[in-house]
């Protein structure tokens, strides 16, 4: 099998894009939260922060103990998607990207003439040179090269920061031994334990696991894509469905109220309502869920006739909000029940169609000016906390 796919890593992505902004913050300790508060945890750390055992999860309490100098900077959604947006058109004037995996990850298909070792090798010292010199010399990656995307992205895993590693018919599989089980993209602790109670507890037990047993422990046909990408096959993964669109968010002290709740909910709506209609769906449920600051959870949920436009959304959403709720530390709205447009028919006229038309023009308005141009009013004095701050998703789902 010769070497077919190119995966990028960025390396430390959140942070390093504050430190390429802020040149005061280079070779510093810097965390990335998403509220400047004790109670909240890093969602992105810098290396030198890494050194001291802080990393994504870590309270920031707890990152304030280990590194008293630590620099803690708020999470911001624009920049971090501004850099992805540069990074892809820098990746893309070397070759072709097949699929964006997230705002620091992509992977890329090498034409027949690139699968020579060296000249693979050759495209991804190019890769990353174009992205330190175009993009910015904080800006860091780790190159996985590999015969499917998924070795690829584990190839990428083994050699952090700055990186790249190749896994070709030479490696396989012996380099994989190397590896603890959770080092592997989609095991978690969870599946951790599962393959231990079935008295797996190392990569090479893994990999002599017949084609049967692996589909016995996943559950399904997801041991056999394991199976086969871990010998190297290239397997196409099955069309997904989305079944729910939804969002949460902390609450700022200030807004650990009912009505400083009830304003966040209608932002989360008005989020999940444009991602609902940029994804080509419609929902027939919608769930609030409101975490307490004792640890306390509350729900209610409510079904609907399947609709997609985000006044119809909101007045079943106000509905669920009359019940009383405690006082608010974390709040979630979900959409759930999904069917695509197509399954959906709604009258050619009527008040259903001019309203998620209505919605639709909206939606174009904002793609064009930026998020939040045209929104609701009561959601406009909470907009500063309710936009996204972390850049997780793809590029395209963030316009």
């Amino acid at each position: 099998m010769a070497i077919g796919w190119l995966f990028l890593d960025m390396n430390a992505f959140f942070a390093s894009v504050e430190q390429q902004e802020h040149p005061e913050l280079r070779g510093k300790p810097v965390a990335v939260v998403p509220m400047l508060t004790d109670t909240t945890c890093c969602i992105a750390a810098s290396y030198e922060a890494k050194a001291y055992g802080i990393k994504t999860g870590t309270g920031v309490a707890e990152a304030k103990r280990l590194c008293p100098n630590i620099h803690l900077i708020e999470a911001k959604h624009g920049p971090y998607r501004e850099y992805g947006a540069r990074i892809i058109r820098t990746v893309e004037s070397c070759l072709p990207i097949s699929e964006v995996w997230s705002v620091d990850e992509m992977v890329c298909k090498l034409w027949a003439n690139e699968h020579c070792l060296l000249d693979a090798i050759t495209l991804g010292e190019l890769v990353k040179s174009r992205i330190k010199s175009e993009v910015g010399e904080c800006m860091h990656c780790s190159v996985g090269l590999g015969p499917n995307p998924f070795l690829a992205k584990v190839a990428a895993e083994l050699q952090k920061p700055n990186g790249l590693v190749v896994l070709d018919d030479d490696d396989l599989p012996h380099k994989l031994f190397r590896m603890k089980l959770t080092d592997f993209p989609g095991i978690s602790r969870g599946m951790e334990a599962r393959l231990k109670a079935a008295g797996v507890f190392t990569t090479e037990q893994m990999y002599d696991l017949s084609l049967p047993q692996m589909r016995a422990i996943w559950g399904g046909v997801g041991g056999e894509r394991w199976w086969y990408q871990l010998r190297g096959h290239n397997v196409a993964l099955p069309p997904t469905d989305r079944r729910s669109v939804g969002h949460s968010h902390v609450l700022p002290p200030e807004l650990r109220t009912r009505g400083g709740a009830e304003a966040v909910i209608g932002r989360l709506l008005e989020k999940a309502a444009e991602r609902l209609r940029h994804h080509g769906y419609q929902a027939r449920g919608i769930s609030l869920y409101v975490r307490s600051i004792d640890g306390r959870t509350w729900a209610a949920k409510r079904r609907l006739t399947a609709c997609a436009d985000t006044w119809t959304l909101l007045t079943a959403l106000r509905k669920l909000e009359e019940h009383p709720f405690p006082i608010p530390k974390q709040v979630g709205v979900v959409l759930y029940d999904l069917l695509p447009d197509a399954a959906v028919t709604l009258p050619l006229f009527g008040e259903d169609q001019k309203r998620l038309e209505a919605a639709r023009a909206v939606d174009g308005i904002n793609a064009r000016y930026g998020r939040g141009t045209v929104s609701m009013a009561s959601v406009k004095p909470v907009s500063y906390t309710a936009e996204d701050k972390i850049a997780f998703k793809k590029i395209g789902e963030m316009d």
